[in-house]
């Protein structure tokens, strides 16, 4: 059977990482097995007590010092990753893990290396909220398209699945948000099948914990010009 390895980044979600890991748990799969890579990425707040709640055999927990960010987080995870295949998934439960299945089926199916799942394609619902939110999005994936000749319509989602090959293979450096335009960029490269699907979205304010900012916008054009333009 099949394994899959469910890489997710933690940084202060005392509030909904328990119920999130807990969800995915009980989420099956395609009839593969799981395992989740959980990085808590130096929380301050109660996170890394709430995270000994969780005693399934299936998590690892590992516990950065200090907050080096997201892309520092899921290369800590790729270095121990023993499934066949890999998902990122955000711990702030804007993802559906009930979506796993329709983002894996490429890859199951042979057809793809890289799956993103798209939170503009399809009749899948999504909250609504921030529209400059979605116009930097754009810019940033009508960009990074541009540069790699690829057509896709969502950068920066969180859910994005690969194969174990295609993690073998990748060279990450950036440490925060602007690890999604240097992934794009890398696949792309690499020549990966990038296939695309339409997921559910069920977005956060900032009043509940939303994170990323526009300097991060500002961070990932950079490394959309720095990996694409510049020989890495």
């Amino acid at each position: 059977m099949k394994k899959l390895s469910i890489i997710i980044p933690v940084y202060n979600e005392e509030m909904v990482t328990v119920e999130s890991i807990r969800r995915i748990l009980k989420t099956p799969v395609r009839g593969l097995t799981k395992e989740l890579i959980i990085i808590n990425d130096g929380s301050t707040d109660k996170t890394a007590t709430k995270l000994k709640q969780i005693k399934d055999r299936r998590c690892l927990i590992i516990n950065h010092r200090a907050n080096l960010g997201k892309g520092a987080a899921i290369r800590t995870a790729l270095k121990v990753m023993t499934g066949d295949m890999a998902v990122i998934q955000d711990a702030d439960l804007e993802y559906d893990p009930a979506d796993l299945d329709v983002l894996l089926a490429p890859i199951l199916a042979g057809k793809a290396d890289v799956v993103f799942g798209s939170r503009f394609l399809g009749g899948n619902p999504h909250r609504v909220l921030y529209f400059w939110h979605r116009v930097a999005n754009f810019i940033i994936t009508t960009i990074c398209d541009m540069t790699t000749n690829l057509n896709l319509t969502d950068v920066e989602t969180g859910y994005k699945a690969f194969t174990r090959d295609v993690a073998k293979k990748l060279k990450l450096s950036e440490n925060r948000f602007n690890f999604d335009p240097e992934f794009t960029v890398r696949v792309a490269r690499m020549g990966c099948r990038i296939y695309e699907v339409g997921i559910s979205y069920a977005g956060r304010s900032y009043a509940n914990g939303k994170k990323i900012s526009w300097r991060d916008g500002v961070l990932a054009i950079w490394a959309i010009i720095k990996y694409s333009l510049i020989k890495q």
